[in-house]
């Protein structure tokens, strides 16, 4: 069969590439249709060329999109049924070792990031790499899934390397990820009071869920947590991981999540001085797409805290469509944009 890969060839356009495919050598894969696809901040950094040129040299030409559901279409084995929703797992490993995850595996690929996205008529997986999604779910919410496990693999490592004192959590962001990790930290920890920190009044209005929130600048002095989650990425994360430090009970955990493009300042002083850990996450596996999917199934009722993330949707069929909707992504304020792929 052939299949069409939408790639991005250079900032802001896109080329169609044929790939021929036999789906007799195929025996161990699982094949899907896209349906819905949603745009990563990742993306637009390639999309609109602010990695570098040498990053873009070295990745593109390339399928964009790591965050998305399909249908099953070819199961060799028969233990999908044909139109079966599922989530699909970017990240791609080649080996398995005893201590080290396969999403911090340097020999694992992962998808829109020098390896080919979803942004395909097609997507050939293997096996371990499709999560089967229950029947009623809102596949605008599921269309980033990959975005909520990176929440849920962050939460995990802090489970495994924090102290159980967890009376008090913050989460610094007012974003996509800060919203998932206080809704998920609300959920997991009821008990636990979770305070939300961020620039933007508009946005801390939607974080109706927490026990406490407040904007950056307005912080009590006195206020103290237990341990803190930093969700904001870029040069803000300096800034972040500053207040974070100042608000942090001794011996508490900070989780890192937000990427930047560029090195930022970090207090240690303050760090050894509290003997605070600094905990790194990045990207997620498969087990982390299961719990995620588990713990939607278990609190069904954060499904529709999640529609409230649901920004633009776009419906794809040709790439002009596509380069509409990560042009109206980048003009969108909050929350996030979902193709609904048909092209």
């Amino acid at each position: 069969m052939i299949n069409q890969v939408y790639r991005l060839v250079s900032p802001r356009q896109f080329e169609i590439t044929y790939k021929d495919k036999s789906l007799k050598f195929e025996k161990d894969s699982i094949v899907i249709r896209p349906t819905h696809l949603s745009i990563c901040a990742a993306d637009q950094r390639y999309y609109t060329g602010s990695r570098g040129k040498e990053a873009l040299a070295k990745k593109l030409p390339m399928a964009l999109i790591h965050e998305g559901v399909g249908k099953v279409v070819y199961d060799p084995k028969g233990e999908f049924q044909i139109g079966t929703s599922v989530v699909m797992v970017p990240n791609t490993p080649s080996e398995e070792d005893e201590f080290i995850a396969e999403n911090y595996l340097r020999s694992s690929r992962f998808r829109s990031s020098g390896y080919d996205g979803f942004m395909q008529d097609y997507i050939f997986l293997d096996r371990d790499r499709v999560v089967p999604l229950p029947e009623e779910m809102n596949l605008h919410v599921a269309a980033f899934t990959e975005l909520i496990t990176i929440a849920m693999h962050s939460i995990t490592r802090f489970e495994l390397k924090s102290h159980p004192r967890r009376n008090t959590l913050g989460v610094w962001g007012d974003g996509n990820l800060g919203f998932i990790t206080c809704l998920i930290l609300k959920k997991k920890y009821n008990d636990c009071k979770v305070i939300a920190f961020g620039k933007n009044q508009y946005k801390l209005d939607n974080f109706s869920f927490v026990d406490e929130s407040y904007l950056i600048d307005e912080i009590p002095a006195d206020l103290f947590v237990d341990h803190a989650f930093e969700c904001v990425g870029g040069k803000g994360s300096q800034y972040a991981i500053d207040q974070m430090i100042d608000h942090l009970q001794p011996e508490g955990s900070m989780s890192i999540m937000g990427v930047s493009e560029y090195p930022v300042e970090v207090n240690t002083r303050m760090i050894l001085e509290k003997g605070i850990t600094m905990i790194g996450s990045s990207r997620s596996g498969r087990e982390d797409f299961v719990n995620t999917v588990n713990f939607m199934i278990e609190h069904p009722e954060v499904l529709e805290y999640f529609s409230v993330l649901v920004g633009e949707v776009c419906e794809v069929k040709t790439i002009q469509d596509i380069i509409d909707s990560f042009e109206k992504d980048l003009t969108s304020s909050w929350g996030k944009t979902v193709m609904e792929w048909k092209i």
